[in-house]
């Protein structure tokens, strides 16, 4: 049995290493483990009909009885997105300040957990939870409330950045503690994790407060209606459009689900300063001249089902663009996003709208630090090892990069991937093991039950369609009764291609012929069979290649 002095400190991350999103990070001692956010990440294009990305759990499934809490640094879906399904699999405490776990526990409404246990803390708050004491050190971000963590362990201090920036006049709030963590830096971090998402960016990210006033100079040019799409979570960029609203007289419309949510939760616990009577409901829209009225809405980022793309696709129910409107999209892609966005912008654009985002117009500034900023925050901590964590595999890289220009032992940093398990002790640290990690794609109520082989079998439906085969067999002789018949979805169109679906006819009865022939009478055979010689066909003749699918329904001789 190891000793005090001889327990090595244990981190695996299981998702936001390589990859933006899906952030959280497991921190064991002994018989003591904590877990530092646990979020989500949308779906990739080829991910068809995935609604959401969360990491693979399964890790912690072993350990579950060890562990103390959950520590949230910030309420955005990609460090709080896949707790209800933590919470599925365990009983533990979640932490956060008041407005992640506000959030948190609307996003739980949604999920059958019963009794939850939500711990709202404030900045300064020190948790003791077996061998750690977690201090929440407040920092600046797009969202308020966001969090440094300052994690003390036997070993040594952890430092977490958590997602952040250096504001000195953010719209709301206090700008981030440095002095405190610079009192941790002089007292000694063993391990500093630190935000690498604005690492390629020069420079320092610019302040919230600097959008003010781009915000009246538009509001006092629109003629018309005015859209703003924003991330439903940048609460303080919601309050900038409502003090601009209120400004120049015109009301307000909260569209898009995650929006309303968050404006609600945001309101209640008093993150957003809102005049009474300032929001009206979407469906008093037609009372209020064009001139009159503000809406807020989701869809910064050309997402098919929000509510702005409803809008330039006119499919909203309650909300039709007109000639002249004004639509500013406050936000910049994320990698990824930037042809769904392109399609959003022009379909308004067609509509005669008057669209303005960020290549012609600053109405957006990033919640992350750029490299200046990174710098800083390395220098007040100066610890002695260091790990970039939320970004690609580029930014990890640049990231490190970074601290051992200001210092910091090449062999004291480390690029992670996610599952990797790393050992730190007070002289070293270094990768012990490679564990399970990865995705769990989330499909309506199925959560994991879609798959590498789904998604492919997918990805051909939605490039070639499908063939399906039908046919009578009699089980005892393997003579066709009936059939085959060929029916198509998604292919060719039919009416126009009978000639095509005439031979394919052919080319199954040839097939069956073949089997019977051969006295091949194994279902399987026979139909590996038909998928070989159709798919060679249809390949041959207008170079497809359809999922083609048999079915053989069998009958009893007399």
């Amino acid at each position: 049995m190891q000793k005090g002095n001889d327990i090595k400190l244990k981190l695996t991350p299981l998702g936001g290493m390589g990859e933006i999103g899906k952030n959280i990070t497991v921190l064991e001692y002994g018989n003591d483990v904590i877990i530092i956010d646990c979020g989500m990440a949308f779906p990739e294009d080829e991910m068809l009909g995935i609604d959401i990305v969360i990491p693979d759990l399964s890790y912690l499934d072993k350990i579950k009885d060890k562990i103390r809490g959950v520590f949230i640094t910030h309420g955005h879906e990609d460090h709080i997105g896949s707790i209800p399904y933590l919470l599925r699999r365990m009983d533990v405490p979640i932490y956060g300040t008041k407005l992640a776990i506000g959030l948190i526990e609307k996003k739980l409404m949604e999920h059958p957990i019963i009794t939850p246990k939500l711990i709202p803390v404030n900045f300064d708050d020190k948790i003791e939870v077996g061998s750690f004491k977690v201090h929440y050190i407040r920092s600046n971000h797009s969202i308020p409330d966001a969090a440094c963590l300052a994690i003390t362990t036997p070993i040594g201090v952890i430092f977490h950045t958590g997602d952040f920036k250096v504001d000195y006049t953010p719209v709301r709030g206090l700008p981030i503690d440095l002095q405190t963590i610079a009192e941790y830096g002089k007292k000694g971090v063993l391990l500093a994790l630190s935000d690498s998402t604005n690492v390629e960016s020069p420079g320092y990210t610019v302040s919230e407060k600097s959008l003010t006033n781009n915000f009246y100079d538009l509001f006092k040019k629109a003629k018309k209606r005015i859209v703003v799409a924003t991330f439903a979570s940048n609460v303080n960029r919601v309050q900038q459009v409502v003090d601009a609203a209120k400004i120049f007289k015109r009301k307000v419309v909260i569209s898009g689900r995650s929006m309303l949510n968050v404006v609600q939760v945001a309101s209640d616990l008093g993150y957003l300063d809102i005049s009474p009577g300032l929001i009206i409901n979407v469906n008093d829209i037609n009372k209020y001249k064009d001139k009159e009225l503000v809406i807020i809405s989701t869809g910064s980022q050309g997402e098919p089902m929000a509510a702005l793309s409803r809008m330039a696709a006119s499919d909203h129910r309650k909300i039709e663009l007109k000639e002249g409107d004004t639509v500013i999209i406050s936000a910049s892609p994320i990698p990824g996003n930037e042809k769904t966005i392109s399609k959003v912008i022009n379909q308004l654009y067609e509509k005669n709208i008057d669209v303005i985002y960020d290549k012609m117009y600053d109405i957006h500034v990033s919640g992350h630090g750029k490299q200046e900023e990174l710098k800083l925050m390395l220098y007040l901590l100066q610890p002695k090892f260091f790990i970039p964590v939320h970004g690609e595999m580029r930014h990890l890289k640049k990231h490190a990069e970074l601290a051992e220009s200001l210092g910091i032992k090449n062999k004291n940093i480390l690029v992670l991937s996610n599952g990797d398990t790393v050992e730190v002790t007070k002289k070293e640290m270094a990768i012990v093991q490679k564990g399970q990690s990865g995705n769990i794609m989330v499909d309506g109520l199925g959560i994991g039950d879609v798959g590498n082989i789904v998604l492919r079998d997918r990805k051909l439906l939605s490039e070639d369609g499908l063939i399906i085969a039908v046919m009578t067999i009699d089980r005892s002789t393997g003579a066709v009764v009936s059939g085959p018949d060929i029916v198509s979805r998604g292919f060719v169109y039919v009416r126009e291609n009978e000639d095509l679906m005439v031979q394919s006819k052919t080319v199954v009865k040839a097939t069956l012929d073949k089997c019977l022939k051969n006295n091949i009478k194994e279902w399987s055979a026979i139909k590996n069979a038909i998928k070989d010689d159709l798919n060679k066909f249809i390949y041959n003749e207008i170079k497809r290649n359809p999922m083609i699918l048999p079915i053989i329904m069998e009958v009893k001789s007399k």
